[in-house]
């Protein structure tokens, strides 16, 4: 970390904290006198933190509660007010964005959406990458390509589902090549990241984010992010925001380890945690010779 991130840690942690007990957005001038910093380096800084602006960590925040209650069977209506929108049509001026589709349609299992998928075979087998208009929704890793469509299938069991083939689809293909190329599975260059179409708690977000930043070849304890996150006591919950990742290798949850340094569990399965694990460890350790 280098020193001006380590001055920004606490203002942006507590501007943090002040986002996530706020019911409404508080505004960014507000925001950056708290912090003492101006409003555009604010902006920037909390961007490059966690990923996002505060607004749109504020929305994400709700939109995690929204799509819960939602995926609970609650009824549309009850969950706008209960996730804290004042009215429902502030919900769906952001839910394209968030969700991908209409609150209704998510809760249907994807009804109404329309969602464009590939697979491709790999050194940790079958990959699965889907995506909607708005961007990346999964990407998941199996035995075989009937088990990754099941998975899907399972997740937006209403939605339009649309194979395409490879090569003939921009963003599932940019998604291939940037695992094929960080993994070294090709001499190619990484290219972009396309937009992302996931929709979860403010604090999932963070955990996400915090696992990209662990480099390739080592590996932190659930302990350990907890406490970077200036959460002790997360360990559990940084272990369900795990356990909830549709990004396999994109968000790199695989380099989360027990407290002993043991594996621990994967989501796409231990074996293959182990066989990236040493994978990215030999990658680096060639780098540095």
């Amino acid at each position: 970390m280098t020193n001006s991130s380590a001055t920004l840690e606490a203002p942006l942690e507590h501007v943090r904290a002040l986002i996530e007990r706020a019911t409404e957005a508080p505004s960014l001038s507000a925001l950056a006198a708290i912090a003492k910093l101006s409003p555009t380096r604010l902006q920037r800084a909390f961007r490059q933190r966690y990923g996002m602006s505060p607004a749109e960590y504020h929305r994400a925040r709700r939109f995690g509660q929204f799509k819960s209650a939602l995926r609970k069977g609650s009824a549309v209506a009850d969950a706008v007010y209960d996730a804290g929108f004042g009215s429902g049509s502030r919900v769906y001026e952001h839910t394209n964005r968030l969700l991908g589709m209409t609150p209704a349609s998510y809760r249907a299992g994807g009804e109404g959406a329309s969602i464009r998928y590939t697979t491709t075979d790999t050194p940790l087998g079958q990959l699965l990458v889907a995506a909607t208009a708005k961007g990346i929704c999964a990407v998941t890793l199996g035995a075989n390509d009937e088990e990754l469509e099941q998975r899907l299938a399972s997740e937006f069991p209403h939605a339009e589902r649309e194979r395409v083939d490879n090569g003939r689809e921009e963003w599932l293909d940019a998604v291939i090549a940037r695992i094929a190329s960080e993994l070294g599975w090709s001499d190619k260059a990484a290219p972009e990241l396309p937009p992302l179409d996931i929709a979860a708690t403010a604090f999932q977000w963070r955990v996400w984010e915090a696992l990209t930043r662990i480099p390739a070849g080592t590996t932190k304890s659930y302990g350990e992010l907890a406490a970077e996150l200036g959460q002790p006591g997360a360990a559990r919950a940084i272990g369900r925001a795990c356990g909830t990742n549709r990004l396999a290798l994109i968000v790199p949850c695989h380099r989360i380890v027990r407290e002993d340094g043991s594996l621990g569990g994967w989501r796409w399965g231990v074996e293959r945690k182990r066989v990236l694990l040493e994978r990215e460890l030999d990658k680096s350790a060639s780098h540095k010779r």
